[in-house]
């Protein structure tokens, strides 16, 4: 760091705040120091993609905007898991709650919003949360395991993505709202009836115009009682009933406030080097809660602290996009007919189609789309425009024409200015987007997908990227298919076969060999390449550790406060005495908070520093149980024939069996296996990658389930007598797929893909069984437990080494 650096803090690690140090960095790469605190103890992630994340759609790492490494290659020092707490605007310096005290010479306040909770009586019980943050993801998915009734209270777009998501779940949702209908601040009636008919169809449930009144219940909510007397019963309850602005910091400072930090045009508060930008910001008495209008003022921002010349920060016309579970919804503008102004609507009740247009002086200022939202994007930038439709309102209102669009979108996206927002779910403006297409040589949407993550979200913007692509790369636009990711549009299949063809022996080697889009890959491409060439040359490959996952690469899996937990491997399920000791002595002696029985009868070892795993395996002298890896987790059994009256085979023999096989065992998804000594399928096995259920005389195989947000039974794969047979037909069936499925297809994804019968076709010849079995046993034999490496080679404990308060994160 040079000394002439001014040193530049930025309280809030969230999508706002660090999407305008990304825009500063590009500006004025060289012009601060700057360090970031975020109170959550995790980078700076999309929280839009949240409801994903409670779906079981994606996980942590793959809404991560910005991971560890760029913070590092950007000299960013960042304090994860640390709050500010106070600010001594005289001093310029800020206090964490950790004791970290920093300089600053200019401060940017991203503090963000609070869930607003009803003050209901009994709101404090357990089982009442909001939805605003992993953690609150986190106990949705806990609380799904074992209750079955949700409750979401507020029927606007927060609480139809959590209802969303807890319907995934498989638990029964009722939506309470306090209005006639749904989502009123985006929709009118009509739309809103449309979107409640198609959601029942679904599953879920509306409790309209109802006023909640109490939670009721002794320490948990059983139920919630309304105004009218009436009540609905509850397991969970989501408060889904707005917002508000996190101003307490700035409150306690002296910095002006009304309903959220007062700025002015250029994202200043009444504090000199102080500025705010984000849900927690109030501009010109609007606090914005959706993410396009943040990015413009994140935009803003970053050119004043760059020495940029900008107009300033004039607020912004918003619009909503939604698609809930599988129905499209898209609002702009002012949709509830201003006074003065027309509206224009077409519904087909058939194929479930509602488009409604507000004009006012032949312009357009508001638009409801129903599902079909193709035209959104274009509709959207015509009333940010102001632009005159006259004459082609029925044009717009039947959907604009392929001509129409290539007629007008040239000269519209070529007006629009360098620094709109184009993508707003990743933040990505217009003049991005231009330089990856002239200057980086972006020939795709597919590569600028790859580049920018310009519409690598919810896909709205697809048609602006697309006419942005044809204004500045003409005839040299592409259309390429999709690959496994947008670094190439090379799929699975494609990329195993050349990577056999041409024996190739490392990533690095895939992705220069391949002609890879983006030179390092992505969080996508690099674990599926590191698992096929793991797959493809087990005796040659050196796995590479960069490209696994964080729990991959801890060998342990870690927790919402940023500690490990860790799961020794118990055979089906049966221990002893002295290894229960064992657990019971290192779990006090490294002063682990929680011990608990996991759904696959084995016992986790919760709340672990970073700094302890090592020497805590090392103690412990037990294999892993993998509980973190795309690897053999458990094999579920019951007691089977060796104690209950109804079994009919050792159950637990097999078990042990079984999961001694395939112990360490990596796959292209987790794989569990579970082994029922009768029919009764205690065991469950009928939910398993790999199920076996003991019958008189032998055992059904079964393949192919999965008991999580999807459930999908098994198949049968076939019938067999001997115990050797169960572990030859396992054996042939795991190889298969791990040499056939894409990264991280489940099974069950992977034998609905290319169906049961062909399956069962790639294993009836014994001869190709057996060969199978030689591969999946070669490739065993060459593997040992992580911990045995880890404890015996110093250089590797290194890497868990805790991060001091001074380094650089």
């Amino acid at each position: 760091m040079t000394a002439t650096r001014k040193k530049l803090v930025l309280v809030g690690n969230g999508m706002a705040g660090v999407w305008a140090i990304e825009h500063l960095l590009k500006l004025a790469p060289e012009a601060y120091e700057i360090t970031i605190f975020g109170s959550e103890p995790h980078p700076n992630y999309n929280r839009i993609m949240l409801s994903s994340v409670l779906a079981g759609g994606a996980n942590m790492d793959e809404i991560i905007i910005n991971d560890l490494e760029w913070y590092r290659s950007h000299n960013i020092t960042l304090y994860i898991g640390q709050t500010v707490t106070a600010i001594d605007t005289d001093k310029r310096k800020i206090y964490s709650d950790q004791g970290i005290e920093i300089e600053y010479d200019e401060l940017i306040l991203a503090t963000g919003s609070h869930p607003f909770m009803l003050p209901l009586p009994g709101a404090d019980k357990k089982g009442v949360i909001a939805f605003r943050d992993i953690k609150d993801c986190e106990i949705m998915q806990e609380t799904a395991k074992s209750y079955r009734k949700a409750v979401v209270i507020g029927g606007g777009l927060l609480g139809l993505e959590a209802a969303r998501g807890l319907l995934h779940l498989g638990m029964e949702v009722s939506v309470v709202h306090i209005n006639e209908y749904i989502m009123e601040r985006q929709l009118d009636q009509p739309a809103s009836i449309m979107l409640r008919k198609e959601l029942e169809d679904q599953g879920m449930k509306f409790l309209l115009n109802k006023q909640s009144e109490a939670i009721l219940g002794q320490k948990r909510v059983k139920s919630l009682l309304f105004a009218d007397g009436s009540t609905v019963e509850a397991d969970l309850i989501v408060m889904a009933v707005g917002i508000k602005p996190n101003i307490k910091l700035a409150q306690k400072s002296g910095i002006t406030i009304n309903r959220g930090i007062v700025v002015n045009d250029y994202m200043e508060t009444n504090i000199p080097g102080i500025s705010a930008v984000g849900e927690c910001a109030e501009h010109r008495g609007i606090a914005y809660g959706l993410v396009a209008p943040l990015y413009e003022q994140g935009a803003v921002l970053a050119k004043r602290l760059a020495g940029v010349e900008t107009e300033g920060y004039a607020g912004s016309v918003t619009s909503t996009k939604l698609k809930v579970s599988g129905v499209n919804v898209f609002s702009a503008g002012q949709f509830a007919e201003p006074e003065n102004s027309r509206a224009l609507r077409f519904q087909d009740e058939i194929d479930g189609v509602y488009k409604k247009l507000v004009i006012q002086n032949d312009k357009l200022i508001g638009a409801v789309l129903f599902g079909d939202t193709n035209d959104g994007a274009q509709l959207f930038s015509m009333i940010k425009k102001g632009e005159n439709i006259k004459g082609r309102e029925k044009e717009l209102l039947l959907g604009i024409s392929a001509d129409a669009i290539s007629a007008s979108q040239g000269n519209r996206l070529e007006e629009m200015a360098d620094d709109e927002i184009i993508c707003g779910c990743n933040g990505v403006s217009k003049g991005r987007i231009a330089e990856a297409i002239q200057s980086e040589g972006c020939t795709s949407v597919g590569q600028i997908k790859a580049c920018t993550k310009a519409s690598a979200s919810c896909g709205g913007c697809k048609p602006l990227v697309e006419g942005l692509l044809q204004l500045y790369a003409g005839d040299a636009v592409v259309t390429v298919k999709e690959g496994i990711c947008g670094c190439t549009s090379l799929g699975r299949d494609e990329i195993v076969s050349e990577i056999k063809r041409m024996e190739l022996k490392t990533v690095k080697e895939v992705m220069n060999v391949l002609e890879w889009n983006v030179e390092e890959g992505c969080s996508k491409c690099r674990p599926s390449l590191n698992y096929y060439l793991g797959m493809l040359w087990p005796e040659e490959y050196v796995d590479e550790k960069e490209s696994r996952f964080t729990n991959e690469r801890y060998h342990a899996n870690i927790q919402k406060d940023g500690t490990y937990s860790v799961v020794p491997r118990i055979y089906g399920g049966v221990t002893s005495p002295a290894a229960l000791k064992k657990i019971a002595e290192v779990a006090e002696k490294f002063d682990v908070p929680m011990v608990k029985f996991t759904g696959g009868q084995r016992i986790d070892l919760l709340g672990v520093k970073k700094e302890d795993l090592p020497k805590m395996w090392e103690e412990l002298d037990m294999p892993s149980g993998h509980a973190y890896g795309k690897t053999l987790r458990t094999v579920k059994t019951c007691v089977g024939s060796t104690f209950c009256r109804f079994g009919t085979q050792d159950a637990i023999g097999m078990g042990i069996r079984l999961e001694k096989e395939f112990e360490r065992l990596t796959a292209p998804a987790k794989v569990k296996l579970a082994v029922s000594g009768c029919p009764r399928n205690c065991a469950e096995a009928t939910i398993k990658d790999f199920g076996v259920v003991a019958i008189d005389g032998g055992w059904e195989l079964h393949i192919g389930g999965n008991g999580g947000v999807h459930v999908r039974a098994t198949d049968l794969l076939c019938v067999v007598k001997t115990d050797d047979e169960v572990v030859e037909w396992a054996s042939a069936f795991l190889q298969y797929y791990r040499e056939s499925a894409g990264w991280n297809e489940r099974t069950a994804a992977w034998v609905e893909r290319v169906g049961v019968d062909s399956v069962k076709k790639a294993l009836e010849n014994r001869e190709d069984r057996l060969a199978l079995q030689e591969r999946i046993q070669k490739t065993l034999s060459l593997t040992t437990d992580p911990w045995k490496q880890i404890v015996n080679e110093p250089e590797l404990r290194k890497n868990f080494e805790p991060i001091t308060q001074t380094e650089t994160v």
